[in-house]
């Protein structure tokens, strides 16, 4: 099946997670994915298999030569954000961009200009897959997903490509945080793997945010307002005070490279109670527990204040830097940049400005760096994918996996 119809496949079927379910997986309807990569995978004449229980699908080549060489791993993704709505996908492929500003949907007049979206400027030339402008479009990682699934029917097709053990996976939840929480290593039995779930096809990260999640709880005394004088506290204005004491500029609109912030992600909340979500990231992870301690000082601040156990700060940690440790094993690293080069390409690495699930394999000892698969302005109404970056996604997959 040619890439790009795979990936259109791919991208009809709805797979958002839900960041508040506590099922495994966050829903129900990526199980609906991963049947169908598990069949594709047994049509290809590769041994796989589905962890029924977590939504996990593996599969798995035999090394087809006695030369000495790495068994690979090669991981995607399955689910979309809940950023913006994931169904009723409408993908519409534009031949050959020149540069103009794109129309998505003339009827609402939503449209993408190199201006505001610059990344289409080194898109010019190419055919592009887009949005109608109503949804995401899946690229994240649905891109990866079809990419790494491209490799594997060119591993089918040509038996004469030498290669050693190499394993794929498809995860669900990665976009809410639980990608690898059931993530069988030991049975994926490989020596180090890639993720495929980043955005230019020369990159190669292994760099990434420290990252933790911050709940913040406030409670207020709801009292009708005709007799509130001295007894009303109204949590929504004492959850804004919170807000206002948190450091200005380290937020995501203000930062970049290698700037850390803090994002509130969601706020609910009435008179008597309101909750405020809040994502944290860092990749310094001292300047991390900085901004963790921000929250707590301004928690402390506001229960002076107003009275003790007002201001409740919840935090965990969700992701951490995987730097320190692909750094003990450059050949990963090299691998993947000499094959690149073999493309034309000319590889770079960047700090990643989110996580992906290589971190947390990586830390639970699979070293696991994240490769491009040309998406991009990923989790929105604007997200689109470079079909000639995919392609070389997928050719470089395959150099990866094979020996010369």
């Amino acid at each position: 099946m040619d890439l790009i119809k795979r990936f259109v496949r791919y991208i009809m079927i709805d797979t958002q997670s839900d960041p508040h379910s506590s099922s495994c997986p966050s829903t129900p309807k990526q199980f609906n994915l991963a049947k169908l990569l598990l069949e594709d995978l047994k049509a290809l004449g590769v041994d796989a298999y589905m962890d029924e229980k977590h939504c996990i699908v593996y599969g798995r080549v035999k090394a087809n030569t006695d030369e000495s060489c790495p068994r690979i791993g090669f991981i995607a993704h399955m689910d979309t954000a809940p950023d913006a709505k994931g169904h009723d996908i409408h993908p519409k492929l534009l031949k050959d961009y020149r540069g103009q500003t794109i129309v998505l949907n003339k009827e609402l007049n939503i449209t993408m200009d190199p201006e505001t979206f610059p990344v289409l400027k080194k898109d010019i030339g190419s055919d592009l897959i887009l949005t109608d402008g109503t949804t995401l479009l899946g690229a994240d990682d649905k891109a990866g997903v079809a990419e790494i699934m491209d490799m594997m029917e060119e591993l089918s097709k040509h038996p004469e490509l030498k290669h050693g053990d190499i394993a794929v996976a498809f995860t669900p939840d990665e976009e809410v945080g639980r990608g690898t929480e059931n993530f069988d290593i030991a049975a994926f039995d490989v020596d180090y793997a890639y993720t495929v779930d980043g955005s230019d096809v020369n990159g190669i990260e292994y760099e990434n945010f420290n990252a933790s999640s911050a709940k913040v709880i406030v409670k207020g005394v709801g009292i009708h307002t005709g007799s509130a004088k001295g007894k009303m506290l109204n949590s929504i204005q004492v959850a804004m005070e919170f807000q206002q004491m948190l450091p200005k500029f380290e937020d995501p609109s203000c930062t970049e490279g290698y700037e850390g912030f803090h994002h509130l992600d969601r706020i609910e909340g009435r008179v008597e109670e309101t909750t405020m979500e809040y994502i944290l990231r860092d990749h310094d992870r001292s300047l991390l527990d900085k901004k963790e301690a921000d929250f707590l000082k301004a928690a402390e601040y506001l229960n002076h204040k107003y009275g003790q156990d007002t201001v409740k700060v919840e935090i965990k940690q969700t992701y951490a830097n995987m730097k320190s440790i692909i750094e003990k094993h450059p050949e990963i690293i090299e691998r993947a940049k000499a094959k690149m080069r073999e493309l034309g390409l000319n590889p770079k690495s960047e700090a990643i400005r989110g996580g992906t699930d290589g971190a947390a394999l990586t830390y639970a000892g699979l070293p696991c760096p994240n490769l491009g698969t040309g998406g991009r302005n990923f989790h929105g109404r604007y997200e689109y994918a470079c079909v000639r970056e995919m392609r070389l996604a997928s050719a470089l997959l395959l150099k990866i996996a094979t020996i010369d």
